[in-house]
């Protein structure tokens, strides 16, 4: 089997090669990636030693994908990460690398008649919905407040697939979930396989993180070398929560997908941590205090318009459909940052933050 996977030199993308290549015997994968985020360079190389064949090119250039070599399976994990994209500038950018450019992606995947795997986010659900969930404070983190009605799509298992889309869910979210329907439709229309996997916060060793996405690694890094630190929003306590899982562990599902042979049926799915990898940035901070000695970050009062106290993403259809569940537990996620980050006093500057 050939797989070509877009954004291969990104944080998710190089660990799902390394991963997808420990899991399958004969694999041969090959990559594109503009190498336009600080550190990709280092990754390329890694994988070029692991025999990747990695393009250095652009998806939103069709020429660019048309040179590509065929593949059995595209994994699209290419994309400007942070939900706060395109708010103060750069919009169409945004657009270009989130959304325009899929349609190359698909044009290459109809030619070939590849599959698709599209790496989509928790962030196309409603932040109105989000916002609304019925929580309580437990400690230094919200909870699910199970003594309310909880609206659908959301059950003591966390946020499912059913939960509301209704806008506004951010221009980031809009794109993913616009690109979303593209591929399935490019999908029945010329015959080729299409799954998507809604994930949550994908965190570990050598992520690349800032304060608007990666934020468990950045926020290890950052404590460790006492940069300052901030609780943005409610109330500046730190009680908002998300939940994270290893890319490696979404390399499993992902296999297991590619070797699937149903047609029809469900082809959208919820995949994080869910509700016991689960940790708000006040437990994180706990966390780094007793990991690194005490830092205290500072209360940050506004507001911004995308951010939502709580996500945790149900993962139970996956685990049906596919047996999948996380291996690794945020635990263990948290002590390979913090070994990686005491072994790396530059990484936040090759992180580019």
């Amino acid at each position: 089997m050939r797989i070509l996977i877009t954004g291969v030199c990104g944080f998710a993308g190089s660990v799902l090669a390394e991963s997808l290549l420990k899991r399958r015997e004969g694999l041969r994968i090959s990559g594109i990636d503009n190498l336009m985020r600080a550190g990709s360079e280092l990754n390329r190389m890694r994988l070029r030693a692991l025999g990747v064949e990695v393009t250095h090119g652009d998806i939103r250039c069709a020429s660019d994908c048309e040179a590509l070599p065929a593949a059995d399976w595209v994994i699209d994990a290419a994309a400007n990460p942070s939900v706060l994209a395109g708010l103060s500038s750069g919009s169409r950018q945004l657009f270009e690398h989130n959304l325009s450019s899929l349609v190359n992606v698909l044009e290459y995947t109809k030619t070939h008649r590849a599959g698709l795997i599209l790496l989509s986010s928790s962030r196309v659900y409603s932040i109105r919905e989000l916002a609304g969930l019925p929580l309580r404070a437990a400690g230094n983190a919200f909870q699910l407040d199970d003594s309310r009605p909880l609206p659908g799509g959301v059950s003591a298992r966390g946020i499912g697939v059913h939960f509301s889309t209704e806008g506004p869910v951010s221009l980031y979210g809009s794109m993913k979930l616009a690109a979303e329907m593209l591929a399935l439709e490019y999908g029945a229309a010329f015959g080729f396989p299409v799954w998507i996997d809604r994930c949550g916060v994908m965190a570990g060793a050598g992520q690349f993180g800032g304060p608007e996405q990666g934020i468990f690694s950045y926020w290890l890094n950052a404590h460790l070398r006492r940069r300052p630190l901030r609780y943005i929003g409610f109330d500046g306590t730190g009680k908002q929560v998300r939940d994270a899982f290893h890319p490696r562990d979404l390399a499993a599902l992902l296999d297991r997908q590619m070797a699937a042979e149903r047609s029809g049926g469900r082809r959208i799915y919820n995949v994080g941590g869910g509700v016991r990898n689960a940790m708000s940035l006040a437990q994180l901070n706990a966390w780094c205090d007793s990991r690194f000695g005490a830092h205290a970050p500072a209360a940050d009062l506004r507001e911004r318009p995308y951010d939502v106290p709580w996500v945790a993403m149900d993962s139970q259809m996956a685990e049906d459909d596919f047996g999948w569940s996380v291996e690794t537990q945020l635990e263990d996620v948290l002590d390979e940052i913090a070994c990686h980050a005491q072994q790396h006093p530059e990484w936040l500057e090759r992180s580019g933050v």
